[in-house]
């Protein structure tokens, strides 16, 4: 494991607002190919932090968890794939057809632990963890290139402009 993967930064938020705005403050740094890991139990965060990317990047529309659909497509100035892989094994979430959405755009992909590892290894790993009610805390390590250099433009965002 690389320094750049051994590192991890750790943000916090006191509401779901707050949350959407890490994820509107990160979507500007985000390009076609990124890989986002999103991880946590259920209700912490994850679908509110894909609701800022999609305001960041400027896509329409409104953002639901893709639990049941499992995928949602949303086109911005980078196009949006938001995943859930919830239901599914590293088997059946390797028959998805990812690789094609990857190709034209960000895949954001809540339960991302369950992508097989070799997707895992170039990809921005964010862990959400409850801390209250509606207080959260983002935690984020960067694999591969791409992910360290996604981990060094988390590192640089201003907290103070979160809920933009």
């Amino acid at each position: 494991m690389s320094p750049s993967e051994a590192a991890s930064v750790a943000r916090r938020s006191a509401a779901p607002e707050e949350t959407e705005g890490w994820g509107a403050s990160l979507a500007p740094a985000l390009e076609a190919g990124d890989l986002l890991l999103l991880r946590g139990p259920l209700g912490s965060g994850k679908t509110c932090f894909v609701t800022g990317l999609a305001r960041g990047l400027g896509a329409r529309g409104r953002v639901r968890s893709p639990s049941f659909g499992l995928i949602h497509e949303m086109n911005g100035r980078v196009f949006l794939a938001h995943v859930d892989l919830y239901r599914l094994s590293e088997r059946e979430a390797e028959r998805l057809g990812l690789e094609e959405l990857r190709e034209r755009g960000v895949l954001a992909v809540e339960w991302g632990e369950r992508l097989l590892p070799a997707w895992r290894d170039d990809a921005l790993e964010i862990t959400f963890r409850i801390l209250g009610p509606t207080a959260r805390e983002l935690t984020v390590r960067g694999h591969g290139p791409r992910g360290a250099a996604l981990l060094e433009a988390w590192r640089a965002l201003d907290p103070a402009a979160r809920g933009a």
